[in-house]
């Protein structure tokens, strides 16, 4: 009987379990969405803060974020609960503060630049904690749920169709609220507000849909035992595993793109191409819907021609959007939506690809080490993504800055922008992101992990479990 435990693994995940656990990501989707499309214009526009600080204020959080993720990765790894178990109780108790505290992030306290400037950074700093508290934990499920290499491309196929429709879900929302609501204040804060309490529900849907699959498969492959490692050993494991370095580089660079790009978007449409608002939601809303469909194509062409092919071709559709995007001129709309569109293709496999490569790297780390440490890998993949979101918006701001762009002042008609300004939003829609996907391409050229290495590492973390058991 023993020997059958560790196949209860292996039974395949029902559709219920699937939607439950990509449900997990909508509510981070939304609001993740949210600042990265209208965060900086919120702080420049309406809270009237110059380019420079509001560019600050997010990469402040995330120095936070720096100590903050990889302390709660480690926490996550180590809690136990009778019930909630290792990653639900992070889910279970932070849902609510994260709601709250992104809610904060759009009300308008003060008008005096630098006491805005400190609320914004403290908030920041406290809806990131929580962030962390609910987004790291959830991510860490993923190998926990299936250790089949193709299935685990098929989660997160769900996990990011949940993501993208979060994302596309905030974006009408915007897009109602500012042909239904006057004032720039006021949209903003009922986008904040709504969004913050529509984030909190699907948490727990997660939690509920994906409990008994994970008590299943606790019971049939116990936790390797073993006394756990120092925080800084283990952070330099972490770093000595060669393909996970590949991964956060992938990651990285891809969601440097998406960020930059998808910043910049507001200003390139409104101040390049001199469009309406409504434009640049539209414009976002093309890459993310086609993003979403693309999801569960790429999966499927995965299973034929495998992850890194994937990735390679995504990104190199991407790079040719990008490449339209910088040429366009004024008065060509619909040359825009025809990049947007070609973005989505690419846009999919950087969600889906390097999420998809993370759980083959920790079961290399368990058959290295003999510990499971989710909760530390994808402790260093929320960061990067938060360090890409704040890096991201800090850069634009600070070129912009450089760039002598003009903030608008609340309630005044936009101001007209300098060609350098112009010049800067160019270089920051096409060739900046570019460079970041050519270095992207490179490093999953050498990452290392194919099906077949995947399939020994696991045959043989199955005979030492058979041997100790």
């Amino acid at each position: 009987m023993e020997s059958a435990k560790p196949l209860a693994t292996h039974q395949p995940l029902t559709l219920s379990t699937k939607l439950a656990f990509g449900a997990g990501d909508l509510g981070t989707a939304i609001t993740a969405n949210l600042q990265v499309f209208f965060l900086l214009v919120f702080l420049t526009n309406v809270a009237g803060l110059n380019a420079g600080l509001a560019g600050s204020v997010l990469m402040i959080g995330k120095i936070w974020d720096a100590i903050n993720d990889p302390v709660i990765g480690m926490l996550s790894d180590r809690t136990k609960s009778p019930y909630w178990g290792r990653r639900h109780s992070w889910m279970f108790y932070g849902a609510i503060p994260f709601g709250f505290f992104f809610f904060l992030l759009w009300l308008m306290p003060t008008t005096n630049q630098w006491l805005a400037f400190a609320y914004y950074s403290l908030i920041a700093i406290l809806f990131n904690t929580f962030y962390t508290a609910v987004n790291l934990p959830y991510s860490a499920l993923t190998p926990e749920l299936t250790k089949d290499y193709n299935e685990r491309t098929s989660l997160n196929s769900f996990r990011f169709a949940f993501s993208i429709g979060g994302s596309i879900g905030s974006l009408l929302l915007a897009l109602v609220v500012f042909q239904a609501i006057p004032g720039q204040q006021q949209q903003y804060l009922v986008i904040g507000a709504i969004s913050a309490v529509i984030s909190i529900f699907p948490i727990y849907w997660c939690i509920w849909g994906t409990r008994a699959r994970l008590k299943a498969n606790e019971a049939a492959n116990p936790m390797p035992s073993g006394t756990t490692l120092p925080y800084l050993q283990q952070i330099r494991l972490v770093f000595s595993n060669r393909p996970f370095v590949y991964v956060m580089g992938i990651y990285l660079c891809s969601w440097l793109a998406v960020q930059i790009t998808a910043s910049m978007i507001p200003f390139f449409v409104g101040s390049w191409l001199g469009l309406p608002s409504t434009d640049y939601t539209m414009v976002a809303l093309a890459v993310q819907a086609t993003a979403m469909i693309m999801l569960f194509v790429w999966s499927a062409v995965s299973r034929r021609i495998g992850k890194k092919a994937v990735y390679v071709i995504g990104m190199t559709l991407w790079m040719i959007a990008q490449a339209g995007l910088f040429f366009l001129q004024p008065g060509q709309g619909i040359l825009l939506y025809a990049c947007a569109i070609m973005a989505g293709f690419g846009v999919s496999t950087a969600y889906l690809v390097p999420w998809s490569m993370i759980p083959d790297v920790i079961d290399l780390d368990e058959l290295n080490t003999g510990q499971r440490r989710e909760g530390v890998f994808y402790a260093f993949m929320v960061l990067l993504q938060k360090v890409g979101l704040a890096l991201g918006l800090f850069l634009v701001g600070q070129a912009l800055n450089f760039a002598g762009f003009i903030s608008t002042v609340s309630g005044e008609p936009a101001p007209v922008q300098p060609d350098s300004a112009l010049l800067a939003i160019r270089l920051a829609i096409g060739p900046i992101p570019t460079v970041f996907l050519i270095v992207g391409i490179v490093l999953a050229y050498f990452y290392p992990i194919t099906q077949a290495v995947h399939g020994e590492i696991l045959l043989k973390l199955h005979a030492r479990r058979e041997g100790q058991s």
